[in-house]
């Protein structure tokens, strides 16, 4: 139910526009409401079931069965406790992500003024139909996509959905979009299209993709494939020969699957999850809110980062950067809206004498200005733009150059008449009176429509050479103005008619400045191997000038920016060699996404937008910004970063790579032990040790020497030259790169050492088989500490307090009477204690020595 405004009538152009409300109610029952239609949901059932059938937790499955069969329940009930973790974990991510699409109902107004039967009314926004007609404001927020009947000083905020940091300037028969916002002025439009037929709508059809498996998943689904072939191959081998040798079959089928649960490294997903679950810890105390657990690893994996401009790399708020002046020119230090800073040339300060110039420039400049800055609030620590963040730019430099405070300034001078900018124009005058009784013209505008002989009274050799100093700071990505004035004794005409026999000020140069790390975070990301392009909505010279003073390409290499009409024009264009993409549209934003993982590379995608969404959503990682992103960016994305600065993106990079390495050593560390189980029990009968070790002795190595420890492993702190090598190729497996040399040999080791010390043992009349279970279950414990990146660290002590504990429950395992009868174990005494001893340092010495011989590719 609309109810009518009270606010000023429409105008006259607009008799007879709008609709009836019958007409309304007939055309919301054809088109529906205007809201973006939220995804079908998945039912519970549904999703449970798709991760109970992911590889890695079917092989637990698998071990918790085998568990079972051989009446280890306890073992049983902890696996069963992880796949129940796991699953819960991953149904809330991915209810979690769903909701990209829902939030794109909330950037929608949550109520529209529309012309109803003649009369203004305020309804839903959900309620605005095709061809209403919306009344705009300064501060609304378009409800739906629109066709502009008239336009009176309208600037339209449409970063959300192009990219492009600048407001737009709009005129009568301009198109307007849903979702974009009104900075200034005023104006009506004709509504085209609602809900799914509107640009919201059309964004929220990209976003609905699925996902794919993240290089992690995909690498240990292949690993579980090898591991459950290799397992049954080697349990059914070990069976005949237990037969052949004259073992009884009950006998033999027990150990069988205790050397299964030893070979399959059970523990992996504990290990897995607990790696992935600190580093999103440790993200978090870095400003990185990780929102995808297995996105943690995937960041190690990038190659190709691909980030936006508009507070991304630069500090997304406009800043006067240089001035020039027929008499000089200056460089204006300070950043943001903060009236702080001062006016230098060549590292200098400027006189008194050379100041006066550029204070009359940027006073006019502070006139000609419908803005006003704001200081921070209770609790923030910036100020802030209300109004053109260019015209707030302009206030803050005339702060900076000692100029007169704006309240101050605008009540001495009082604007009594003006000629607001327009599309056509391209320029804005305003006139003032002085204290004095004359009259003060102030212009600003583009230079094209200042710099001429018809608005200034200058010679032609001092207006060629603004123009030439305009094109210079324009191909160098500054938003260029010109400024002009002079004083009348009188004035009674329009303020248009003032625009003539001005004398000029000078230029202001206004950019949105790169970020003081951008160019080191840039730097970073090539040392690690990774590859940044930069993808905006905003113009191609502003693109590469930002591109090149943070080093993303080098001076000169203009040929370098593609504009998204390119892309729409060509959609097989090669973007490998490309570094800067302009004026792109969400749709291209997609393509180069996907181009990109079309030929292998690992994707990061930056943004804050509306439009940046179906890419976050696409990319391998989705980075939002999390204190100016919208909720569709968030919601969208794999990783939220709550600092907004691009640098965090690099650090979440080392800890995934961080998560990946721990992962791969745990991999080393449990199946070179794993595997060394296996040879002892195949190896042993051909050195006269009938049944090396019993299916409880199997089974207490494998939970000491897996459990605490291995999940251990997943906290280690990060490799030194971690962030000095390229990533890893997302289609390389997880046992490439000399992991599965190093397993071989340290399984080798690891069974030659424990065998060793059973044989002796044997000879020496010790009890053999206890002493081969402390060696061999040692020996792990020593190649554990032995792959350590950082031997003597303090930063994870958990490992050697874990690998002490294990070694004493080893131990209680000899000498405590219950764990005796239960693993058939005997003391060893000194002597034996020291043959285990002995394989735990010769383990611990071939792991470091495996670490330097591998080093550069673990």
């Amino acid at each position: 139910m609309s109810s009518p405004t009270t606010e000023v009538p429409p105008s006259r152009s607009l008799a007879g526009a709008g609709l009836t409300q019958a007409e309304a109610g007939r055309r919301l029952t054809r088109y529906g409401r205007n809201e973006v239609e939220p995804p079908r949901p998945t039912p519970l059932h549904q999703r449970v079931l798709a991760q109970l059938r992911d590889p890695l937790i079917m092989v637990l499955l698998g071990a918790a069965l085998l568990t079972i069969a051989i009446g280890d329940h306890p073992d049983a009930v902890v696996i069963g406790l992880v796949v129940v973790f796991n699953t819960t974990v991953g149904v809330a991510q991915e209810v979690r992500a769903d909701n990209a699409v829902a939030a794109l109902s909330a950037l929608s107004a949550p109520h529209a003024r529309v012309l109803r039967d003649g009369t203004p009314h305020e309804v839903s926004a959900a309620a605005v139909v095709p061809g209403d007609t919306l009344l705009l404001g300064e501060g609304d927020v378009v409800a739906a996509d629109a066709d502009l009947i008239e336009a009176t000083v309208l600037l339209v905020d449409e970063s959300m959905l192009t990219g492009e940091s600048e407001p737009v300037d709009k005129a009568a028969n301009d198109t307007i979009s849903s979702g974009t916002v009104i900075v200034r002025g005023r104006g009506a439009a004709t509504v085209t299209a609602t809900g799914a037929a509107s640009a919201l709508g059309r964004i929220a059809a990209l976003l609905d993709t699925g996902r794919e498996s993240t290089p992690l998943q995909r690498r240990l689904a292949s690993l579980g494939r090898v591991l459950a072939v290799v397992t049954i191959v080697l349990c059914v081998l070990f069976f005949a020969l237990g037969l052949v040798r004259g073992l009884s079959m009950s006998t033999m089928g027990v150990t069988s699957i205790s050397l299964a649960v030893a070979a399959v490294p059970e523990s992996l997903p504990a290990v897995v999850t607990l790696a992935l679950a600190l580093g999103a810890r440790r993200m978090a105390a870095r400003h990185a809110l990780i929102r995808s657990l297995p996105a943690v690893e995937t960041l190690g994996s990038v190659s190709i980062l691909a980030t936006d401009k508009t507070g991304t790399l630069t500090e997304g708020r406009m800043v006067v950067q240089q001035l020039w002046s027929p008499s000089g020119a200056a460089d204006v230090s300070g950043t943001g809206y903060e009236p702080t800073g001062h006016l230098s040339s060549a590292g200098n300060l400027i006189s008194p004498e050379r100041l006066r110039p550029l204070r009359e420039l940027l006073t006019t400049a502070a006139l000609c200005n419908d803005a006003s800055l704001r200081p921070p609030r209770q609790g923030a620590d910036e100020w802030r733009a209300v109004g053109d963040p260019m015209e707030a730019a302009l206030l803050a430099a005339a702060a900076k150059a000692g100029c007169p405070d704006q309240v101050v300034l605008r009540q001495t001078c009082p604007r009594f008449a003006e000629a607001p900018f327009d599309s056509l124009r391209k320029r804005m005058t305003t006139l003032h009176h002085l204290p004095d009784g004359n009259v003060l013209v102030c212009l600003k505008g583009a230079p094209e429509t200042v710099l001429t002989s018809t608005v200034l009274t200058e010679p032609a050799e001092l207006l060629d050479r603004a123009r030439r100093q305009a094109t210079l700071l324009a191909a160098r990505g500054f938003r260029v103005l010109a400024v002009a004035g002079t004083e009348l004794l009188v004035w009674d005409l329009p303020a248009d008619e003032a625009e003539h026999g001005l004398k000029l000020l000078g230029l202001v140069a206004i950019s949105d400045p790169p970020k003081a790390a951008a160019a080191a975070t840039v730097a970073a990301c090539r040392e690690a191997g990774i590859t940044p392009i930069l993808i905006t909505g905003d113009h191609p010279a502003t693109a590469h000038a930002i591109a090149v003073r943070t080093g993303l390409v080098e001076d000169g290499d203009a040929g370098r920016v593609v504009i998204g009409p390119e892309l729409a024009a060509g959609p097989d264009t090669d973007v490998t060699g490309i570094r800067v993409f302009a004026r792109t549209d969400p749709q291209q934003k997609l393509d180069i996404v996907h181009a990109w993982r079309a030929r292998g590379a690992v994707t990061a995608m930056t943004g804050d937008g509306v439009n940046d969404g179906p890419a976050l959503r696409q990319a391998d990682i989705g980075v939002a910004m999390g204190a100016r992103g919208t909720e569709v960016a968030r919601q969208a994305a794999d990783l939220v970063l709550t600092d907004d600065e691009l640098s965090t993106v690099v650090t979440a990079v080392e800890e995934g790579r961080r998560v990946y390495d721990n992962i791969r050593r745990f991999l080393v560390y449990a199946m070179a032990g794993g595997t060394a189980e296996v040879l002892v029990m195949l190896a042993g009968p051909l050195l006269g040790l009938p049944l090396p070790l019993r299916a409880g002795q199997i089974l207490w190595i494998n939970l000491l020497t897996h459990g605490l420890t291995g999940v251990a492993m997943g906290a280690e702190p990060v490799s030194p030259r971690t962030m000095h090598r390229p990533p890893r190729p997302p289609g390389q497996h997880i046992l490439a790169a000399g992991v599965w040399q190093r397993l071989l040999v340290l399984a080798a080791a690891v069974t030659a050492v424990s065998l060793t010390a059973g044989v002796v043992a044997r000879s020496m009349d010790l009890p053999w088989q206890s002493v081969l279970f402390l060696a061999l279950l040692a020996a792990q414990l020593g190649v554990a500490l032995g792959l350590r990146a950082r031997l003597f660290t303090t930063q994870n002590l958990f490992l050697p307090a874990s690998v002490a504990a294990s070694a004493l429950l080893a131990t209680a395992a000899l000498y405590v009477p219950a764990l005796r009868s239960l693993l058939d174990t005997d003391p060893v005494g000194w002597s034996g204690t020291g043959l285990a001893l002995a394989a735990a340092l010769a383990a611990f010495v071939t792991a470091r020595l495996m670490r330097g011989a591998f080093h550069r590719r673990a």
